[in-house]
């Protein structure tokens, strides 16, 4: 059985407790932050703490936290027995620990949502093998899906990452605020947003581009301005309308 303590209580942390917990070969023993009441969701399933000297004897020390204070807090805890690893997609690998990983999945968080954590990806590295091996073993109690992935990789990953996830969550809610303008539910789109999706599962999506740009419709992305009656959401269209171009030349 791996003995697991996780620093932080956002929404990855959140979500590598139940993920953890859920494994049979893994125990989360305690829940570090220095902000007390938010460690308050764990208290009655695993001791919790906000004394970083206080920390449990672990086989993996997991750092769920934001990206500019992970190294403080690895030098702070360096001297622990176990590994120390991070899940971002961007931190390099930690230098001062003398065991050090990454235990990066690959995933969109929300503590509110429900994910079947099989079928999320986790991307590993560590400073020697046996610390991989054990990365591995804990990934594996949890997911179908390990990948040994260096640093430079893992930071493409998080930037491709953000280009899918995030940017396209973010033309969703532009979506949703053009729609609400006209009074029209956004609940009509969002077929269209699952099969779009879906698409990609199993097509290269420079295959299965459609719109106006796709098919270089000047009167129809005319039409498509006019209507905006926002400045950065004019910007927007422009940029991607022109990157869909500019692609669809590049292919010719």
């Amino acid at each position: 059985m791996y003995s697991i303590v996780i620093l932080g209580s956002g929404n990855v942390a959140t979500h590598m407790f139940r993920a953890l917990q859920s494994s049979k070969t893994c125990a989360v023993i305690q829940v570090y932050n220095h902000n007390e009441s938010s460690l308050l969701r764990f208290e009655n399933s695993v001791p919790i703490t906000t004394d970083i000297s206080a920390l449990k004897p672990a086989d993996l020390y997991l750092i769920c936290l934001k990206d500019d204070v992970i190294e403080s807090i690895a030098e702070q805890i360096k001297t622990k027995t176990g590994i120390i690893a991070h899940t971002s997609g961007n931190q390099g690998l930690l230098t001062s620990p003398k065991d050090s990983g990454v235990f990066y999945p690959l995933q969109t968080f929300s503590k509110t949502s429900e994910l079947d954590y099989s079928t999320i990806p986790f991307c590993l590295e560590a400073n020697s093998e046996e610390n991989l091996s054990l990365l591995k073993s804990i990934a594996s109690s949890i997911s179908q899906h390990q990948y040994e992935i260096s640093t430079a990789q893992r930071q493409t990953l998080h930037l491709a990452a953000v280009f899918v996830c995030n940017f396209t969550n973010h033309l969703y809610a532009i979506g949703e605020d053009i729609c609400l303008q006209d009074d029209i539910p956004f609940d009509i789109l969002k077929a269209l947003i699952k099969e779009t999706s879906e698409k990609v599962q199993s097509q290269s999506p420079s295959e299965v581009q459609t719109g106006p740009a796709a098919r270089n419709d000047q009167k129809t992305i005319t039409n498509h301005l006019k209507q905006l009656n926002s400045e950065d959401y004019k910007a927007i269209y422009n940029l991607m309308t022109n990157s869909i171009l500019q692609k669809k030349h590049d292919e010719l």
